[in-house]
């Protein structure tokens, strides 16, 4: 039976499971999707093949704690970044925001970097397209497991969701970037200190982000559909269909991977990386402002979990920085 995706878990102890259509079975010897993918590279074979003569019980994923599907033990060895404006469409909501923080009619740089990607981000075969914009999250630690909160810092001025996919990558002892496969994310940024001034866009996105549980095995689909939805007190309180994969995107997932891999200092051997790719979906475009308590909903197909966290409020703090 192929394996579809792994999920990290713990029923009082770590373990990986491998989902096929028959279900969730534990994969024997295996605590975390790092250690499997770094044995499938060595070995010279691919991620599902390497577990799929490892089955062994089933695993009741509704009744263990599940885990982000990819973490680091050193956290700071997992890098969180992301891309925008990727998505046709994507444009749209940002282009009016600032544009009304300008008072300018003429093209914003958010709508002249989209058709930038329109016009040159799928480039032919061994080429490379135009650049996207680019943005770092940060490293492991920001990243919320399922089900717990995503935690706002109280000087944001904003906690709001956007469902996205994000790509799963380490990096080979040779430098080789290698992806592992895919998961379904909330990227969460603050969307009004961006709407303030478009350089305020690094620190709307300097916070956490969730990943749902899934590792999504081999290919990502062309057409991607799911939902965002935020749930108040029980009741939906919002809900829009969403798209993602090449076919709705300005720019090719290859195209994306050069422009982040590119440098360096991404190569580093034994780095693990998290590439969010883009949404065009936002509940704050519908004048919608989450409150703390909301729980921010993302699913869609091939994925069979969802994105599932409740939103956070951070304790305000004061950082003073001392000569030493």
């Amino acid at each position: 039976m192929a394996v579809i995706s792994l999920v990290q878990f713990d029923d009082g102890a770590r373990g990986v499971a491998a989902v096929t259509a028959d279900g969730a079975r534990r994969v024997t010897g295996a605590t975390t999707t790092l250690a499997l993918a770094q044995e499938a590279l060595a070995a010279g074979t691919t991620l599902a093949a390497s577990v799929e003569g490892r089955l062994g019980d089933a695993v009741d994923l509704g009744a263990v704690r599940l885990l982000a599907p990819i973490d680091h033990a050193d956290p700071a060895h997992l890098l969180v970044s992301g891309t925008g404006l990727t998505h046709l469409g994507s444009a749209e909501g940002r282009d009016a925001m600032h544009k009304r923080a300008v008072e300018n009619p003429d093209p914003t740089d958010s709508m002249k970097m989209f058709l930038m990607g329109v016009e040159g981000g799928k480039p032919a075969d061994g080429a490379t397209g135009v650049q996207p914009e680019w943005f770092y999250k940060g490293d492991g630690a920001i990243l919320a497991a399922p089900g717990e909160p995503l935690t706002s810092p109280a000087f944001a001025l904003d906690g709001g969701e956007e469902p996205e996919i994000a790509g799963i990558y380490m990096i080979g002892d040779d430098g080789t970037p290698v992806r592992l496969g895919y998961a379904l994310g909330n990227e969460f940024s603050d969307h009004v200190t961006e709407r303030g001034n478009y350089l305020w866009l690094a620190h709307s996105k300097l916070r956490a982000a969730a990943l749902g549980p899934e590792l999504l095995l081999g290919d990502l689909p062309q057409d991607v559909r799911g939902t965002s939805r935020i749930v108040r007190g029980g009741a939906t309180v919002w809900e829009r269909p969403f798209v993602s994969g090449e076919a709705n995107m300005s720019h090719s997932l290859a195209n994306l991977e050069h422009h982040h891999f590119k440098y360096a200092g991404f190569r580093r051997a034994g780095d693990v990386h998290v590439h969010f790719y883009g949404t065009a979906t936002l509940s704050f475009s519908d004048g919608v402002t989450p409150e703390a308590g909301d729980v921010f909903e993302v699913e869609a197909k091939p994925f069979t979990l969802p994105v599932r966290n409740p939103l956070a409020i951070a304790a305000a703090e004061t950082v003073k920085v001392r000569a030493l």
